[in-house]
Order: C-alpha cells, then structure tokens, then sequence
C-alpha cells in the first residue's frame, strides 16, 4: 500500500523560499514510481500540476514556477523534494504528492502533469505567501 506524506509548508514573504517533500512509501512488491509530481490549489481554484519527474528523471514544469522551482528526487530514501525559489503571492496554495505506476492514460510516457495520471495522493501540505 503506497502512503505519501508531505511536509515543509508554512508561511513566507514574497521573494522567499520553501522546500517541500514528500515521502513516498510502498510494499516491497511497488518500490519504486513510474512518476511523481507536486500539484497545488490555489484558494477557490481548480487543482494544477506545478512539476513531475519520471522513472528516467525527466522533469516537466508548469510555465508559470519554470525558472523558480526545481524537482528532485532522493532515491535512496524515497523522498521528493520540490525546491521553491522567489515565491509570487499566486504562489499560495495547498500543495499536494502524487506519484503513480505505469503508463499514461495516454499510453505514451510516464511523464505527466495530469490529475487523472495519477494514483497516490497526499494529504497536502499549505505554503502561503504573503506581502
């Protein structure tokens, strides 16, 4: 059963940085993601991809954190991590893990910034920036 936690938000000024993470858990039968991605929803907002990262390490990020945020991963501890640079106050939002195995629905690529590409949710974690 794949549990993902996140951790790392709170509140900052604009121009400051967070990092989030995520630990990503399985049995011993689902060790490792065909991807994972952080999405976010802003207040009053419908759910968005901000950055993903596949089995190969190909990374994809949203037009809007490219420049600002990075996404890495730590594979020997199963950590995600999303590094949040010069942060905008549109930056504002619950902030959630996600990961899943296998294709995309589109059957391509593991590669995705789609919700329904994804599985394994986390509980989301609130960054607010504030000024």
């Amino acid at each position: 059963v794949v549990q993902l936690v996140e951790s790392g938000g709170g509140s900052v000024q604009a121009g400051g940085s967070l990092r989030l993470a995520c630990i990503a858990a399985s049995d011993t039968y689902m060790r490792h993601y065909s991807r994972m991605a952080w999405f976010r929803q802003p207040p009053g907002k419908e759910r968005e991809g901000v950055a993903a990262i596949d089995l190969s390490d190909i990374t994809t990020y949203a037009d809007s954190v490219k420049g600002r945020f990075t996404i890495s991963k730590d594979k020997a501890e199963n950590i995600l991590y999303l590094q949040m640079n010069s942060l905008k106050l549109e930056d504002t939002a619950v902030y959630y893990c996600a990961a899943a195995f296998g294709r995309t629905a589109s059957g391509t690529t593991w590669l995705s910034m789609r919700v329904a590409d994804f599985t394994y949710w986390g509980v989301g974690t609130q960054v607010t920036v504030s000024s």
